[in-house]
């Protein structure tokens, strides 16, 4: 008895599984992008990036290799000439599985499974800088008093960037007093004589 493998089977049995896989790899990398059932999708997902990783490697081997699962031709040059390319920089990850909905006959949850072919954006890593130790640049009798102070000022300390530029203000009018301001000023001063 075969070993079974992780989720659902699908169809009658394992030849016809594998049928249907290729048959739903072969769309995937003809229409870039199709609708079919969660099971199926989940299932469809490893068999597809398989064959995409054969088809960056791109030589005979693994063209033979992805011609063995896909019979058509044409789709296995379409896998190697062009989509392959486009996903040259990416480590994993070819596919995307986006929930749409049940389906009205049968209540299946129906995905679209597409190929991710938006290039790659590199993660940026921040270098972080250490400013020059504080402790050079303080005289000698105070560096004896605090040495673990000045190692922390120097952990901590940023550098500041100096500029030319100065801020100008305009002069601030003087406010003519009114009625009203008055007598609020008037009663607040009545009832801090009270207390």
């Amino acid at each position: 008895m075969p070993t079974p493998t992780k989720g659902p089977r699908l169809g009658g049995g394992p030849a016809h599984e594998r049928l249907m896989l290729a048959n739903l790899a072969a769309a995937l990398f003809t229409h870039k992008s199709i609708k079919t059932t969660e099971t199926k999708a989940k299932r469809l997902r490893p068999v597809a990036e398989r064959l995409i990783t054969f088809a960056k490697r791109g030589d005979l081997h693994a063209r033979r290799r992805v011609l063995a699962t896909i019979g058509d031709k044409t789709v296995v040059h379409e896998l190697f000439t062009e989509i392959a390319p486009l996903v040259a920089e990416r480590e994993g990850g070819y596919t995307r599985i986006t929930k749409l909905g049940f389906r009205k006959g049968d209540n299946a949850s129906m995905v679209q499974i597409e190929l991710v072919l938006e290039p790659v954006t590199p993660k940026v890593r921040s270098t972080r800088t250490v400013a020059a130790p504080a402790a050079a640049t303080e005289p000698a009798a105070d560096a004896a008093d605090e040495p673990e102070a000045d190692e922390t000022e120097a952990e901590t300390s940023v550098p500041v960037e100096e500029t030319d530029a100065v801020e100008t203000s305009e002069p601030v009018e003087a406010e003519e007093p009114s009625a009203a301001a008055d007598e609020v000023e008037t009663e607040a001063a009545e009832k801090a004589d009270d207390k």
